[in-house]
């Protein structure tokens, strides 16, 4: 259980720290990423030790592995997307 645990903790992290350095421009803080990367793993890593039971370290880690890219994808803002100006008009 401790290996699925720091397993998972550490890819959940290493992919999170990727995304942050290969999509920088299209994702939030980088702090916010990486706790969201480790979080989905994290219960990632639950969801699937819980389905599959003990003994399936392999596809804990790739369950595990799985929700972080979700987390860390419903991170993502769409590309050029730029800072909303006010929308000011003058009424006439």
């Amino acid at each position: 259980m401790m290996l699925e645990i720091l397993g998972s903790a550490l890819l959940g992290l290493g992919l999170a720290a990727a995304a942050a350095v290969l999509l920088a421009h299209r994702l939030p803080a980088r702090r916010l990423v990486l706790l969201a990367g480790g979080l989905g793993a994290l219960l990632g890593a639950y969801v699937t030790h819980e389905a599959l039971g003990p003994g399936h370290v392999p596809a804990t880690l790739l369950g595990s592995l799985g929700v972080s890219a979700v987390v860390v994808s419903l991170l993502l803002r769409p590309a050029g997307q730029q800072a909303a100006a006010p929308a000011h008009r003058a009424v006439p």
